[in-house]
């Protein structure tokens, strides 16, 4: 039975949430530890439909992996491989053509580039993949290397984070993915990723990007050996980078995935785990417009709830994915268009494509062009 200090509290910050005022770090704290998933539920769902109605967003998109060889050695990580390992591998550029001719065919608005850290590929090798890509389809989006990436880039060259980017930007990148962020407090981030970029180096790039104009994406890695209070103060750094800059688009919750990875003697977060996660996330940041239910980590199922649970958006098509994959995910490698918006429909919500910018895309079969920017909140 819970107490009426309890009570007080959660009627407190339910009062803050209906009025669209901002949870703190203590109140985050105890909306995670102590507050079930259903109450957890409802209030998410007031932030989601304030901000995007019924409406769920999905994308068309196709995955490229470029290598898998990587020179760090995450404890989380079933992707990576050593140089001479029988599993790696890394494109070509007739091979990079192949994939974006593909995904051209398959209509995809958006190509989602990360990969390994190959030692023995300077920068060039990266900007490379970019120019290919955008010379072989110029309307094509692409959203490339992650903020890890970019650190290594400049660990590679000297070079500071702008000129790094703006090599990339030149070469034809879109937008950044939000990879790399896994937790960011220092107790967490210093056991299962200990030599890649840091918290704040993590949290620097993405301010680097937002000056120059780069739109971004942020992420979380949960259900590992990370603290509710952990997930809690992860989400308020976003929170603070996002007041002062604005140039993060939506937020995805990662699932993890402990098979193949040093750490496959943790179970997996359950579903309860998941929503709840999703639901103090849009909680937390009243100034994100958008919260991603990635199916590809979560499940179909789960995908589908999560879109109660303060999600709006499903990710797209993807294609091709397969860090997740290798660390045990059971989802398709991707979804059809149809299988998406049935997903959606059936949750309840109405489905409406968009491109990697929040922009609807208006279609007519695999020929597209982009519309209106999307609005939310008020504006929706």
């Amino acid at each position: 039975m819970k107490s009426a200090t309890y009570d007080s509290q959660l009627r407190e910050i339910s009062t803050k949430i209906e009025a669209g005022e901002r949870v703190t770090y203590d109140e985050g704290v105890f909306l995670a530890e102590q507050v079930d998933v259903q109450t957890l539920g409802r209030l998410a769902n007031l932030v989601r439909e304030r901000k995007n109605g019924d409406f769920a967003y999905y994308n068309t998109n196709m995955h490229l992996n470029p290598t898998n060889v990587c020179v760090y050695r995450c404890t989380f990580c079933a992707f990576r491989s050593d140089l001479h390992a029988d599993k790696a591998y890394e494109f070509t550029d007739d091979m990079i053509r192949e994939r974006v001719a593909e995904a051209q065919a398959a209509g995809a608005t958006e190509i989602h580039v990360v990969g390994g850290l190959h030692h023995q590929k300077d920068f060039d090798w990266y900007v490379n993949i970019v120019r290919v890509i955008h010379e072989a389809c110029p309307e094509i989006h692409i959203k490339a290397w992650t903020a890890v990436e970019i650190n290594w880039f400049c660990f590679k060259t000297k070079q500071s984070i702008p000129w790094v980017l703006e090599q990339l930007i030149d070469a034809g990148l879109g937008s950044m993915p939000g990879g790399g962020a896994e937790i960011f407090h220092e107790d967490v981030r210093g056991k299962i990723c200990e030599h890649k970029a840091d918290g704040e180096n993590w949290i620097d790039i993405h301010r680097q990007a937002h000056k120059l104009g780069l739109r971004t994406n942020a992420t979380m890695l949960y259900g590992h050996i990370e603290t509710e209070a952990h997930r809690v103060d992860h989400l308020c750094r976003l929170r603070a980078l996002q007041d002062e800059t604005g140039g993060f688009q939506t937020f995805i919750p990662l699932a993890f995935h402990p098979e193949n990875t040093g750490l496959d003697q943790i179970q997996k977060p359950s579903g309860l785990t998941d929503l709840k996660v999703m639901a103090l996330s849009r909680i937390m940041l009243d100034n994100f417009d958008h919260i991603k239910a990635y199916w590809i980590m979560l499940g179909q199922e789960t995908a589908q709830l999560a879109l109660s649970y303060g999600a709006d958006d499903l990710d797209g098509t993807v294609v091709h994915e397969i860090i997740y994959h290798d660390a045990g995910a059971q989802t398709p490698e991707g979804l059809t268009v149809a299988q998406l918006t049935d997903l959606i429909t059936e949750a309840g919500r109405i489905p409406v494509e968009r491109d990697t910018l929040y922009r609807k895309v208006i279609r007519d079969g695999a020929a597209w062009h982009i519309g209106e920017p999307i609005l939310t909140g008020a504006g929706a």
